[in-house]
């Protein structure tokens, strides 16, 4: 298993910019597709946006597209989400998780996610 930790939240405003971390541990890492996940207040957890184990493909939701850019760093075993215009609709927990081919969350237990909360 991999295990996986987001931190980089915070208190931002409205078309701000913010970097996310994810520091990985476990097995090794660059054989992972990697997603982040957001869940909003009163919302199911959702996929926001995913790169792919060698890096060269990255899929992104409808509400962050042009937004948010993820990348990784397989020498660091880290991946970054950088979001930026940030609006309030982006307020939630932030996690990265393992997903598989069709980016779908892989069964593993998830880690510590990182509050991100976006003020007007």
């Amino acid at each position: 298993q991999v295990n996986l930790v987001a931190s980089g939240g915070g208190l931002m405003q409205v078309g701000g910019s913010l970097r996310l971390s994810c520091a990985a541990s476990g097995r090794p890492f660059n054989l992972h597709h990697i997603g982040w996940f957001r869940q909003s207040p009163g919302l199911e957890r959702e996929l926001v946006a995913a790169i792919s184990a060698n890096g060269l493909r990255t899929t992104y939701s409808d509400s962050v597209k042009g937004r948010f850019t993820a990348s990784r760093d397989d020498a660091k075993n880290m991946v970054f989400l950088q979001m930026n215009s940030l609006e309030s609709e982006d307020t939630g927990v932030y996690y990265c998780h393992r997903v598989g081919d069709s980016y779908r969350p892989t069964p593993d237990s998830w880690g510590r996610g990182t509050q991100v909360s976006v003020s007007s």
